[in-house]
C-alpha cells in the first residue's frame, strides 16, 4: 500500500502490511513519508511556503522491492484519478510478472484516499486471513471499493487547488466567503461538492447526517481520520455514536500525504 493508507501504529505491527512511501515537498524541503516523518515539520514548511505543497509518487521499483518475497500480493493505492502511486503500482506488477510470471499480484484502485484506503486494505486482510481465494479476495474487494464512501471537510482547499485537484473557481469563492464545503468523491475517485455551511462544525454536521441517511452504512465499519486535531475526531465520532447504526468506529490520524492534502485540522472519513 502506498503511505496515504493512514494505518494505527498498532495495524502496522502486522507484517503482512507493507507501506511504500510517497516523497513530500515544501518550501523548499522534502520529507519522505515514512517513520522517520515528522507532521509538525510538515506542516510548519507548509505555512512558511508562498508555493503549494507537492507530493511525488512511489517509483515503480520501490514496489518492486516490496513485492519481493511473496507469492501472493495485493496493493492499495491512492484513487488513479489523484495521484500517479496506482500507476507506478501496476508498472512494477507488470515488471515482476515478466521475471516471475507464477507471482499473483493485484493492484486495486481505491478510488478513494486515507481512511478508505485503511478500510480497503483491512478488507483484503480480512478475506486473505479467512483462507479465500486469490480470485475471490479480488472479487469480493473490489466490490466494496464499489459500494465505499468518502467524505470529508477541511479548513482550507488552497493546496488541493494549488496541486489541480480542485476547480480555481472553487477554492477562490469558498476562500473569499470563508465558506467551508463538504465534500466527497465520485465512484470513479473524483472530488465533488456534497454541500456547504458557514462553519467547520456546520460541515461536519451535514456530513454525519448524510451517512446517517445513508441506510447502507448500518452494520459497516467507519474510519474517521483527522490532521493535528483529535478533538475535532472525537467530536464527530461523538456525533456518529448519536446519530449512526455502524458496527465498528476506526480513529485514525493522518500521516504525510494526508497532511498535504487534508491540512492541518481536515476530517476525512470513509465506510
Amino acid at each position: 500500500m502506498d503511505s496515504c493508507c493512514d494505518l494505527t501504529p498498532e495495524m502496522l505491527k502486522n507484517p503482512l502490511f507493507v507501506k511504500v512511501p510517497l516523497t513530500l515537498y515544501a518550501n523548499g524541503r522534502s520529507f519522505v513519508d515514512d517513520g522517520t516523518f515528522r507532521q509538525a515539520d510538515l506542516l510548519a514548511a507548509m505555512r512558511a511556503s508562498e508555493k503549494g505543497t507537492s507530493t511525488a509518487c512511489p517509483s515503480p521499483q520501490a514496489y518492486l522491492d516490496a513485492f519481493r518475497g511473496a507469492d501472493e500480493v495485493y496493493v492499495v493505492t491512492l484513487s488513479a484519478m489523484l495521484s500517479g502511486s496506482h500507476n507506478s503500482a501496476a508498472q512494477a506488477r507488470r515488471l515482476l510478472q515478466e521475471e516471475e510470471p507464477e507471482k499473483r499480484v493485484h493492484v486495486f484502485n481505491s478510488c478513494s484516499a486515507v481512511s478508505g484506503e485503511v478500510l480497503v486494505a483491512l478488507k483484503v486482510l480480512e478475506l486473505a486471513s479467512a483462507g479465500e481465494s486469490f480470485e475471490r479476495v479480488v472479487s469480493q474487494v473490489e466490490r466494496y471499493i464499489y459500494e465505499m464512501q468518502t467524505l470529508f471537510v477541511l479548513e482550507s482547499l488552497e493546496n488541493l487547488r494549488k496541486n489541480g485537484r480542485l476547480t480555481r473557481l472553487q477554492a477562490v469563492i469558498t476562500g473569499a466567503l470563508r465558506i467551508k464545503l463538504f465534500m466527497g468523491s465520485t465512484p470513479e475517485g473524483e472530488i465533488c461538492k456534497l454541500g456547504q455551511a458557514l462553519t467547520i462544525r456546520q460541515a461536519l454536521n451535514k456530513m454525519v447526517d448524510k451517512m446517517a441517511a445513508d441506510p447502507s452504512h448500518v452494520g459497516k465499519r467507519v474510519g474517521i481520520c483527522h490532521v493535528n486535531n483529535p478533538e475535532r475526531a472525537a467530536l464527530v465520532r461523538n456525533m456518529v455514536e448519536a446519530k449512526c447504526r455502524f458496527g465498528e468506529i476506526l480513529m485514525l490520524e493522518g500521516g504525510g500525504v494526508t497532511t498535504v492534502y487534508a491540512e492541518d485540522g481536515g476530517i476525512v472519513v470513509a465506510y
